[in-house]
């Protein structure tokens, strides 16, 4: 049995600046408002150390493993729930959509025996807390392009 939790929300700034934002996990505590604190490396196999505040829950510390990443398009990594009788796969993606534009899609698939006792409330809880940070890479990547778009222009 699979469950899913997702949120997808258009940028208007390159993928790579996107990317950049998403990739940058010592500045994740600047913006981002799921995951006040990140540390760790895209590398395969590897532990992350993330601080996540869902709601009005307390801030609850976890270390999934990157299961996989893809330079400019995906960062995926996996954790158990319920006593492991749960996988769940959180993935950032972003799109390419063109030179000045992506889209960034923000979620968990879950998996195994127990799916079933990921409740509707949980999931609803999640899928705000996917589109607040989805909000807010967009708002961040769409910063930053007009700063670095706008600043040449001013040398003149």
């Amino acid at each position: 049995m699979k469950r899913a939790v997702e949120h997808r929300i258009g940028v208007q700034a390159p993928a790579e600046i996107v990317w950049e934002v998403v990739s940058e996990f010592e500045r994740w505590h600047e913006w981002n408002p799921l995951y006040v604190k990140a540390a760790g490396q895209l590398k395969i196999g590897t532990a992350l150390t993330l601080e996540e505040a869902i709601g009005d829950r307390p801030v609850k510390v976890i270390q999934p493993v990157v299961q996989d990443w893809v330079p400019f398009e995906q960062l995926h990594w996996r954790s158990q729930r319920l006593g492991g009788f749960v996988t769940a796969i959180r993935y950032l993606e972003v799109e390419n959509m063109g030179p000045e534009s992506a889209t960034f899609s923000n979620g968990e698939l879950f998996m195994g025996f127990l799916v079933k006792w990921i409740s509707k409330d949980e999931r609803r809880a999640l899928k705000s807390a996917f589109t607040a940070m989805g909000e807010a890479v967009r708002d961040r990547a769409e910063a930053l392009w007009q700063a670095r778009a706008v600043a040449p222009s001013e040398v003149g």
